[in-house]
């Protein structure tokens, strides 16, 4: 018999969509190897000094040093996009008021969220069995037809307990592949 239709994808943020804490991390996103580079190619950023000078809001400037850049975290806002054209997402995420606000004021990304699933607004954590049996009831869709994909692999075996095609995913190419293999985007 085979396995039922995805219709709800939920995304951890951290470590499954994003990965930007400043500049040290920006090695390992552009692919930079050398702190000297890093450094010469950061404080010569258009987007870097326009925003340090005060001329173009937080968000331009994410968008404009992702988009410049060629970050991973452009190729999640695609992912979830492309995601959305075939069924609902959303993100189920631990996280505080604090660093909530910080990442909606930054990235347009988390307009594309039909669900917003936050531990600190539903008062539960992940891996803890509440938090996901929250959602199910909240998602009111069978659990199986619910796909969770996160980077850690304790979140990840709470979902499964609680009845979620869970799997884990680290950064957004893996995140890609899971897509894949459930079918709801093409190989390529």
């Amino acid at each position: 018999m085979p396995e039922p239709a995805i219709e709800v994808v939920l995304f951890d943020l951290g470590g499954v969509l994003f990965d930007f804490g400043g500049v040290q991390p920006m090695k390992s996103l552009s692919g930079i190897e050398h702190d000297d580079e890093i450094w010469r190619r950061w404080l010569g950023c258009r987007w870097v000094r326009t925003f340090e000078r005060g001329s173009c809001s937080a968000e331009q400037f994410a968008e404009g040093v992702v988009g410049d850049w060629a970050l991973p975290i452009a190729g999640a806002d695609v992912l979830v996009r492309e995601a959305r054209n075939k069924v609902k997402v959303g993100c189920l995420s631990n996280t505080n008021a604090l660093h909530w606000t910080d990442h909606e004021n930054r990235w347009e990304l988390l307009s594309a969220f039909d669900f917003r699933f936050l531990s600190f607004q539903m008062g539960y954590v992940k891996p803890d069995r509440e938090i996901f049996d929250r959602t199910a009831q909240l998602l009111d869709r069978p659990r199986d037809r619910v796909l969770f994909l996160d980077d850690n692999a304790i979140n990840v075996e709470g979902a499964r307990a609680a009845g979620f095609h869970a799997m884990q995913a680290v950064g957004v190419d893996e995140a890609r592949r899971c897509l894949m293999a459930v079918d709801l985007l093409p190989e390529g």
